[in-house]
């Protein structure tokens, strides 16, 4: 008898080991678009996500936003200006060419070569003048000034073959022809907007993927991302519709994963000196000067705005009202900043005082494809900014025009939603006084200034004691946010639905990872099968 029972169990195994992954196929609803396999072209949540299957960067970040080893097993300052990266030896290319400290020092420097990059990553390199290969495993890096964040610089670049990338353009990595990496998938075929097929790198030098085979579905509607999940079309989505994540948590079909997220939404406003393209009087005509540029206007409209209605029934409580432009948690969160008190009256004083008792008109402009309820976001502050006298209209757009728009300084009042691990990466990269040179304020749509919170970034970055770096960021925080120079509305939630038998840990960055899913273990399905 016991021996029938085995035989019967390792019949069971035989058939249940093909479906647990590594002879199995994974498919993935993406909520976003990835608009380039390149990965030094364009600085989006989407396409680094996405890269993160094909490469890997010196430095990895684990589900809950701390530092791990990647293609660099360890890294420290040498002196106050210098910082050494031991390589990982033993790492093969998907070409099977092996990875030296040559394919870090041509990765750092591409960048910088890619001139009409609509979103640049030279933000993380720009401040390293020197590099050094010590030998074909160690790499130093040497900056102008003391910069305590390299390493978590060194997590948002991407190392590429220097072989199969010297000579190429953007348009060979979206072909395939380029997109030789070292990470855990390989590229198999890509079709924009529609799907990205990749397969398990067997050589990889980590723990190695599941799945034979991972095909990416770009679904950005929230509707029919859910109903490929309920079809049984796709085993996985991201940006779960907030109005449906209560029945999915109680289906027995599925299994739902969520996390509060690094993401803050908040709104850019034009600070520029001259007419604000959007803004005009109640009858249409421009206005002469930018009211935007007045902080008692930019308070108004963050008065005028009720988050936590915003939060309870726009985003159905799948979101936490937001005061600063990082998340709590976040290195330089000031929590000494109080989530603004929603004031319609103290908002008409306040436009009364700039001197527009009667408000003004103003286009609202958003994405309609990228943040979860992002186009009802925008209509929702757009009905709480009527109520005090400004006369809002409502325009989104995809995300693959919206952004080329936006960073042009096309609009008034802009939506948007980053995330990051430390406050002064996010306000040297969106409230930097814009200087190429250094790469700041390169996602700085409204062009705001402040030499004041310039000055308190620069002495938390070059900060290599942590306790000092977010003191200096924090108070970077609170002179940029007492000034309005954004507006922050939510932090949202992360949310992962998938069929029964997967798991995946939920991550505070929102990356979908397809080598991160795993099925549940072979032997547990067995035992429920006896």
């Amino acid at each position: 008898m016991r021996l029938f029972s085995t035989l019967i169990l390792s019949m069971l195994l035989a058939v249940v080991l093909p479906m647990q992954g590594r002879a199995a196929d994974l498919k993935i609803a993406l909520a976003a678009d990835v608009s380039s396999l390149d990965p030094h072209y364009l600085n989006i949540a989407p396409n680094v996500a996405f890269a993160s299957h094909l490469f890997d960067a010196l430095v990895n970040v684990d589900a809950d936003g701390h530092l791990v080893p990647g293609l660099a097993v360890s890294w420290k300052p040498i002196d106050a200006t210098t910082w050494e990266f031991k390589l990982r030896h033993g790492v093969k290319f998907h070409d099977g060419s092996p990875f030296t400290a040559d394919d870090v020092i041509f990765s750092l420097d591409r960048p910088a070569t890619l001139t009409r990059s609509p979103g640049p990553f030279t933000s993380y390199t720009k401040q390293i003048v020197a590099k050094q290969i010590v030998d074909p495993y160690t790499v130093r890096l040497k900056t102008a000034t003391p910069y305590g964040p390299l390493a978590l610089d060194m997590s948002a670049i991407f190392i590429v073959s220097k072989k199969a990338a010297e000579h190429a353009t953007t348009d060979d990595f979206n072909s395939g022809r380029a997109l030789i990496g070292t990470g855990p998938l390989k590229f198999v075929s890509f079709r924009r907007g529609e799907r990205i097929v990749l397969k398990r790198n067997d050589d990889y030098w980590g723990e190695k993927a599941e799945w034979d085979k991972v095909t990416f579905r770009i679904i950005t509607s929230a509707a029919p991302r859910l109903a490929a999940l309920l079809a049984g079309d796709v085993d996985v989505i991201e940006a779960v519709p907030t109005a449906d994540i209560a029945r999915l948590k109680t289906d027995p079909r599925f299994h739902v994963e969520q996390k509060i997220s690094w993401r803050t939404i908040f709104w850019h406003l034009d600070q520029l000196d001259r007419p604000s393209p959007y803004i005009t009087d109640k009858s249409g005509k421009p206005l002469a000067a930018n009211p935007l540029r007045d902080p008692r206007v930019r308070a108004a409209i963050s008065m005028a705005i009720d988050r936590r209605a915003l939060v309870d029934r726009t985003m159905e409580g799948q979101a936490v009202p937001a005061s600063n432009i990082v998340a709590p948690g976040i290195l330089g969160y000031n929590a000494a900043l109080p989530v603004e008190k929603y004031d319609p009256q103290g908002a008409k004083k306040l436009l009364a005082d700039a001197g527009y008792p009667d408000g003004f008109a103003i286009t609202l402009h958003g994405p309609s494809d990228r943040y979860i309820n992002d186009r009802q976001i925008v209509q929702t502050v757009a009905q709480f900014l009527n109520h005090v006298g400004i006369s809002a209209s409502v325009e989104t757009l995809p995300l693959s025009v919206y952004f080329g728009k936006a960073r042009t300084g096309a609009f008034s009042m802009s939506l948007l939603g980053w995330g990051t691990l430390a406050a002064d990466f996010g306000l040297r990269t969106l409230l930097g006084t814009p200087d190429p040179a250094i790469g700041w304020g390169s996602w700085n749509w409204g062009r705001y200034s402040n030499p004041q919170m310039d000055k308190l970034v620069h002495a938390s970055l070059a900060s290599v004691d942590q306790q000092a770096r977010d003191t200096y960021a924090q108070q970077a925080m609170a002179v940029a946010l007492r000034d309005h120079a954004v507006i922050p509305l939510h932090y949202q939630y992360a949310t992962w639905a998938m069929r029964k038998g997967l798991r995946y840990t939920a991550r505070t960055d929102e990356f979908t990872f397809a080598h991160q899913f795993h099925a549940d273990a072979p032997m547990q399905k067995a035992s429920a099968l006896k």
